[in-house]
């Protein structure tokens, strides 16, 4: 086993003498090639090349001697060191700090970053970046190759944001380009390289934040599904079932959530505020006024789409969860050919229920169904106001292992 793993960040700064001493003493040194070409490297220490962060560290556990990683900005910030601390690795590691690729690049921007989500994006996690920045107005995202700002920019085709993309940060081919996210599938990208995906949204007030990555400038509202003076509290649009609904869907950040037949905007402003991105969809454009309204007024990002489903659905990106709130089985069939995770709807009669039923079976989802009754009452002259019953429809794609 390694005597000694030291962690060295590099962000193009001269290195520190605590690095240079770890280094001078290094028998083995892992890291990327413009790291191993540094002329601080002793030219007798065995070289790996950081492809794979757990074959380096099983190798460097298997290593007599003094090791050192180099590797790019803070390795403690979605970097090596988790990957070395792995107890199956058993490394004791010392980190030598720099400054991260996601702190340098807000610096080249002028811009703060408290309020900024910060996701990375691999080919395998793309879609889910995407929909940060879909629902998010300050995102920062660590790129690889083939999840890079191109890539980002195709999947976000219909939404406006602005990229600061940052090349080669701390080298002497760093570059920093401004340019709006329908242009950026234009250009070739160096890597490394960080982008700031910014849009929609206003300016946060100064000295109100506290948590990082949440603005301060949304109200504070607390809970879900309250009522809302323009709601229509009539079949399919009471709090009740928007609760019931939002509780089976489970949106979470990293989701894309459509809400077909959004109505007054209500579940899909609720799904937004609780971190998913979401696609509200109505045919009246009447709602989909309201939808926008509300979403400004939550201080929330989504995208209204204005169009007849399911026809209206086939341009959109894939969704995770999605609440049809119109359109009855032909809709909810149209929704289940393109296989999110879950799926809700609603019927106002039991033989309504069974055909939405049977779609959603015969596309291979487990479905539940329950009946809903709420009464609203005047807790003044307890005298009934209103009265809802419902049939509440819920599937859930069978996991595949």
């Amino acid at each position: 086993m390694a005597d000694r793993v030291t962690v060295i960040g590099w962000d193009g700064s001269p290195l520190t003498a605590g690095a240079r001493s770890a280094l001078s003493a290094a028998t083995l040194v892992a890291g990327a090639a413009h790291h191993l070409a540094l002329p601080e490297v002793p030219p007798t220490a065995e070289r790996i090349r950081l492809g794979s962060p757990g074959l380096a560290a099983r190798r460097i556990a298997g290593h007599r001697g003094t090791a050192v990683v180099l590797a790019d900005g803070d390795p403690g910030f979605f970097g090596v060191v988790r990957t070395l601390r792995a107890p199956e690795h058993g490394l004791e590691v010392e980190v030598v700090p720099a400054v991260s690729s996601v702190a340098a690049a807000f610096a080249r921007a002028g811009m703060p970053w408290d309020d900024a989500q910060v996701v990375v994006a691999h080919p395998r996690t793309l879609r889910r970046a995407v929909n940060v920045c879909r629902a998010h107005a300050k995102v920062a995202v660590l790129t690889s190759p083939g999840a890079g700002p191109a890539e980002l920019a195709l999947l976000l085709e219909g939404v406006h944001r602005t990229f600061v993309v940052c090349e080669e940060l701390g080298t002497d081919r760093e570059q920093v380009s401004v340019l709006t996210s329908d242009t950026a599938a234009d250009h070739s990208w160096r890597d490394p390289n960080v982008v700031i995906v910014i849009g929609g949204g206003g300016p946060v007030p100064a000295d109100t934040g506290w948590l990082l990555g949440q603005s301060a400038a949304r109200p504070a509202d607390r809970g879900w599904a309250a009522p809302r003076p323009d709601e229509d509290t009539g079949e399919g649009g009471s709090t009740q079932l928007r609760a019931a609904q939002l509780a089976r869907l489970g949106p979470r950040t990293g989701d894309l959530v459509w809400d077909i037949g959004a109505g007054s905007g209500g579940l899909a402003v609720d799904a937004a505020a609780l971190g998913a991105a979401v696609i509200a969809v109505d045919a009246d454009p009447a709602a989909c006024d309201r939808v926008t309204a509300a979403a400004r007024t939550r201080g929330v990002q989504l995208q209204v789409v204005a169009g007849r489903a399911p026809h209206v659905l086939e341009n959109l990106p894939e969704p995770d969860v999605v609440r049809v709130g119109g359109g009855g089985a032909a809709v909810v069939a149209a929704v289940a050919e393109r296989r999110p995770e879950r799926i809700v709807s609603h019927a106002s009669t039991r033989d309504e229920a069974e055909a939405i039923g049977r779609a959603l079976t015969e596309h291979g989802y487990a479905v539940e169904c329950a009946l809903l009754q709420s009464v609203a009452l005047d807790p003044r002259t307890w005298a009934e106001q209103d009265r809802s019953v419902v049939f509440l429809l819920a599937a859930e794609r069978p996991v595949t292992r």
